[in-house]
């Protein structure tokens, strides 16, 4: 029980996992690349990170993503509590101030006094017990020595993020606050009002932008959970329309009546000086991401504190390399945690934190652990990263929790009673695991 674990990464699976085991009485020893380097997502110096205030999503437990957090607060998930301490009003979902939350969470890293935090980049696995939890932009040389002790290739696919602008420079003359079909607080959310003209303009222009190209060496693998907006254009003239510029449940003040199509601004900090372009991740070039997204109705002076990109990600075949999702078959003393076993998300990338903590203790007292029931949105995740998941699929591939990857109900049930049933029984199974 003295021996430390070494834990690689400080991004949110690894600093739930330093957290957990700490609480155990189990020292560990943290290490991440910053503040001497960053990978291309980054731009902070603080560890557990995020790139998007509204990372973590829903909170309704009717969706599996807001069950996977009602489950993580039951089960003590310090990642959650630093959520929950910091958030920010964004109507039925949990949004952070990104600042305060990575501000909380390495408070609580550097005060332990079982944690001793290193910073320096890892190019090889260690010899002794360790969690590579270095998320989807592992460095080449970590990267490749895990590829040698696997036997066989990484998987990878492409991420983006979209742009920010300044509250300052929008024009409230048309902004109009409202949440759709006013949930929350019903504003929590700006809204830029388009017409048919101005919709059918935009999307032209984002066919026909200049994209950033891809590398000979690459190839455009995307996660059907963020596209880039330009993709989404380029499928068909109203997939927006009836995507993430939806206008359903809103009304523009000035007509009174529901816009053609919105592009919704969600808050970036408590104070409200900063925006999210929601659905906006791009991989337009810079001056064309000025020049087009200024096209939007409220925007047309907008200042960009931070303009979209589109990033490698990479992931391991969990199911094939993987025992129990979480140990290298090839070398049992290393355990993989968070993005990099193909699991999609910050709270996703906790939440198997999360699990492989409760192994790694369990593991070092010689204990037996059984992983949550596939009833739950936590046994549910697991199982995508074991293989056992009860939906199938043809390809392994990163994935938010959803409730395809539940156990179905026995027996015929109304649709309008599914949700409510699902998570019913979830609560009961996730109770009775908590007690085992």
């Amino acid at each position: 029980m003295t021996e430390p674990i070494h834990v690689v990464g400080a991004g949110l699976a690894g600093t739930e996992i330093a957290l957990q085991l700490a609480a155990h009485e189990i020292p560990v020893v943290l290490t991440d690349i910053k503040p001497g380097k960053h990978t291309p997502a980054q731009r902070s110096d603080q560890f557990t990170e995020l790139v998007c205030s509204n990372s973590f999503r829903s909170n309704n437990p009717e969706n599996a993503v807001g069950l996977l957090k009602e489950e993580m607060r039951r089960a003590g998930s310090f990642i959650l509590s630093f959520a929950d301490e910091t958030k920010v009003p964004a109507g039925d979902a949990l949004a952070v101030d990104r600042d305060r939350f990575s501000q909380v969470a390495n408070t609580a890293l550097h005060r332990h006094p079982l944690i001793q935090i290193r910073h320096e980049e890892i190019t090889a696995l260690p010899d002794s017990t360790c969690v590579i939890a270095t998320g989807p932009l592992t460095t080449p040389a970590l990267a490749e020595d895990l590829c040698r002790a696997m036997g066989e290739n990484q998987f990878y696919f492409y991420d983006a993020i979209a742009p920010i602008v300044s509250s300052d420079s929008l024009n409230h003359d048309i902004v109009f606050a409202q949440s759709r079909y006013d949930k929350g607080n019903g504003n929590d959310y700006l809204n830029c009002p388009l017409d048919k003209q101005q919709y059918d303009a935009l999307v032209a222009a984002l066919c026909a932008a200049e994209k950033v190209p891809f590398k000979d060496f690459e190839q455009p693998k995307y996660f059907e959970g963020c596209l880039p907006i330009e993709v989404m254009a380029e499928r068909g003239p109203l997939t927006l329309a009836f995507g993430p510029m939806k206008p359903v449940g809103l009304c523009d003040p000035r007509t009174g009546q529901m816009p053609f199509a919105v592009v919704q601004l969600r808050k970036e900090n408590i104070s409200g000086t900063a925006y999210n372009l929601v659905g906006f991740q791009t991989k337009l070039t810079y001056p064309e991401q000025k020049r087009i997204f200024s096209m939007i109705p409220g925007l047309e002076h907008a200042e960009f504190l931070r303009l979209g990109a589109v990033h490698r990600n990479t992931f391991v075949n969990a199911p094939k390399v993987l025992h129990d999702g979480t140990q290298l078959k090839t070398k049992p003393n290393v355990f993989l945690a968070g993005q990099i076993v193909g699991v999609e998300g910050y709270l996703e990338s906790a939440a198997h934190g999360f699990y492989v903590a409760k192994k790694l203790i369990a593991w070092r007292r010689q204990r037996l652990f059984a992983p949550p029931p596939r009833t739950t949105a936590l046994g549910a995740l697991v199982s995508h990263v074991t293989g056992t998941q009860a939906s199938s699929v043809k390809e392994y591939g990163p994935e938010n929790v959803h409730w395809g990857m539940v156990d179905p109900l026995p027996g015929r049930v109304k649709k309008t009673q599914k949700k409510a049933l699902l998570v019913e029984r979830a609560r009961t199974d996730f109770s009775e695991w908590l007690k085992r």
